[in-house]
């Protein structure tokens, strides 16, 4: 027979068993943590028509997106991210979603881009969403989630930058420069972390920007400090623009916000160079990075007020805010953040051999899963030195050991794998005894 090319494409990946127990923990964990801010679960297809994909995201973007032709000659695409299937969800079930419609959304996406480190092809997003509310505290709440999600993975030192198109569009104003190249200048500034202050001041003037406009752009996205600091020189520096002053304002009240559902001022600050350059972007923009490892962000979103009424036809406020799983699992890896529970996912295997009552594994297999262990019986050939070494390199923290004399005995052998201890045990404390091994280890 014809032999196949094993191969994969470069940015896609196999998730291994030891690598999915970690996604999963990871995954499972945001959850709870989305829940328990009160967001819903929501799920849309890989596919969607290339006209809902289209002109929403800006000319650089849009040619990221993987599109193609269907067998029924439908120009459809990948999604590239999960808003604007949100936004085609509200449109078509406007009458059904009682608003304001708090979601969260744990699926891949697909970027036909060239991969770096941390950054694929195809990838998990996990987004939260709130539909329906003008009001700031739920942007104050998008951004609350990703901080607690990160905490409760055990994320220390990290920053969410915080900022507003509105003051981008007032350092537009300020500068003098040509309103019409407000995205383009957004878009540049986006890459300062990627090309820095000369390669944005080059990028400007290459989009048309003039040299006196540039240099003023440059020295107010130089802003930097606290809170207080970065508002008030900010405002000085502004004031000739009504709608940079009322972003201002709209960052102050953010803030508040922030303190009062407890988050710390050491992880958000305002940020006037944070710009996120997708276009569909209208008031607070957020994004987080950690401080090692250099990855970027971690965690990107913002308000986007106008992009649900593409679809609807009805204006429709929206914020939120989106959890690179990829880019935390890299860190995380990195850094060896996992607890040492994960391990196997299996509690306890359970030894067989040749000559023994196979019911009474069967049984005992079976009880030990209604007790909520999670129980592998052997399934392969070799004697009991070779079952010990296979739950060795599975991680597998307690095997049971059936011995004849032991079952007529009502009892069986139990061996804590970590402490490498053997003992014998009446099968009613069995259970009990499983529990403690795996409490200790």
């Amino acid at each position: 027979m014809s032999k196949i090319n094993a191969g994969l494409m470069k940015g896609l990946r196999d998730f291994l068993p030891e690598t999915m127990r970690k996604r999963n923990y990871v995954i499972n964990t945001i959850k709870e943590v989305f829940e328990n801010f009160g967001f819903s679960p929501l799920e849309t297809p890989a596919m969607e028509y290339w006209e809902v994909l289209s002109g929403k995201y800006g000319d650089e973007v849009e040619k990221l997106i993987y599109r193609f032709r269907d067998r029924g000659d439908r120009d459809v695409g990948l999604r590239y991210d999960l808003t604007l299937p949100l936004s085609r969800i509200m449109a078509m079930y406007r009458n059904d979603i009682i608003k304001p419609f708090k979601r969260y959304q744990i699926q891949p996406v697909w970027r036909a881009d060239k991969p770096g480190k941390g950054r694929f092809r195809e990838f998990y997003q996990c987004d939260v969403d709130i539909v329906g509310s003008k009001d700031l505290l739920s942007d104050a709440e998008v951004v609350a989630v990703a901080i607690e999600s990160l905490k409760k993975l055990g994320f220390r030192n990290f920053v969410t930058r915080i900022n507003t198109r509105k003051i981008l569009r007032g350092i537009v104003e300020v500068a003098g420069a040509d309103l019409s190249l407000e995205a383009e200048i957004c878009r540049s500034i986006d890459k300062l972390d990627k090309i820095g202050f000369e390669g944005v001041e080059k990028e400007l003037i290459e989009r048309g920007v003039s040299p006196e406009s540039k240099d003023k752009i440059i020295e107010i996205i130089k802003i930097k400090g606290n809170p207080q600091e970065v508002t008030l020189l900010a405002d000085k520096k502004l004031e000739s623009s009504a709608v940079a002053m009322e972003g201002l304002e709209d960052l102050s009240r953010l803030r508040k916000y922030l303190e009062a559902l407890g988050i710390p001022e050491e992880n958000f600050e305002l940020d006037l160079s944070l710009s996120r350059g997708l276009d569909y972007y209208t008031g607070p923009i957020f994004e987080t990075v950690v401080e090692k490892p250099k990855i970027g962000s971690v965690t990107g979103g913002g308000r986007y007020d106008n992009l649900m009424g593409i679809f609807s036809g009805q204006d429709t406020p929206a914020t939120g805010n989106s959890i690179g799983l990829e880019r935390i699992i890299t860190v995380m890896d990195e850094l060896d953040m996992y607890p040492p529970s994960i391990g196997s996912g299996i509690d306890v295997l359970l030894c067989r051999f040749p000559d023994e009552d196979l019911n009474f594994s069967l049984n005992l297999c079976n009880r030990l899963r209604g007790e909520g262990l999670n129980t592998e019986i052997y399934l392969g050939s070799s004697k009991l030195r070779g079952q010990l070494g296979y739950a060795q390199d599975k991680g597998i923290p307690v095997v049971l050991i059936p011995g004849s004399s032991e079952i007529r005995e009502g009892k069986i052998n139990i061996k804590d794998m970590k402490q490498q201890i053997q003992e014998t045990v009446p099968l009613d404390d069995v259970v009990d005894k499983i529990r403690n091994i795996i409490s200790n280890k």
